[in-house]
């Protein structure tokens, strides 16, 4: 990977079953890992400068190189529901990979692009960017793919 590498594509779903298995049975896309996140395992979690309380089910897997990731909202209130009530369901971010996350963070600040909401979730640190906007719709999160848990299970198992 290289700095500005496009590693993730990321839609909203209302049902994370019924989401991969479609993708499974519909396009053959997957298996997919399913993980719960929030507080209990979120390391600095913020959402729009306040310390994040939400919780949210994904399911990811990979395409050609590229992380495709299935999100649910599950409780509390985060940029996924702001992007939900703006736009519904559907395409919500691409991630970029970069090396050092704080460099190319001081950078996009330094464009006039703020975070709404960031974390850790084991060695993968994100920011998700106020792209939306600008990009009309469009979010914006960098990371710098680094390694988390093991998955709660996986579809189809």
């Amino acid at each position: 990977m290289k700095d500005g590498d496009i590693i993730q594509v990321a839609h909203l779903v209302s049902d994370l079953d019924a989401a991969m298995q479609h993708y499974w049975q519909a396009f053959n896309i997957g298996p997919w890992d399913v993980y719960t996140y929030g507080p209990h395992n979120i390391i600095n979690s913020r959402y729009r400068g306040q310390p994040a309380e939400h919780v949210y089910k994904i399911a990811v897997c990979w395409v050609n190189g590229v992380q495709m990731e299935l999100m649910q909202p599950v409780s509390g209130y985060s940029i996924y529901d702001e992007y939900i009530e703006k736009h519904g369901y559907g395409l919500h971010h691409i991630k970029l990979y970069f090396a050092d996350c704080d460099q190319a963070l001081a950078r996009f600040q330094a464009r006039g692009y703020e975070v709404v909401q960031s974390g850790n979730i084991g060695d993968d640190v994100f920011y998700y960017l106020d792209t939306e906007e600008r990009f009309q719709g469009a979010v914006i999160e960098i990371g710098n793919a680094g390694s988390i848990p093991e998955p709660e299970r996986r579809y189809p198992a």
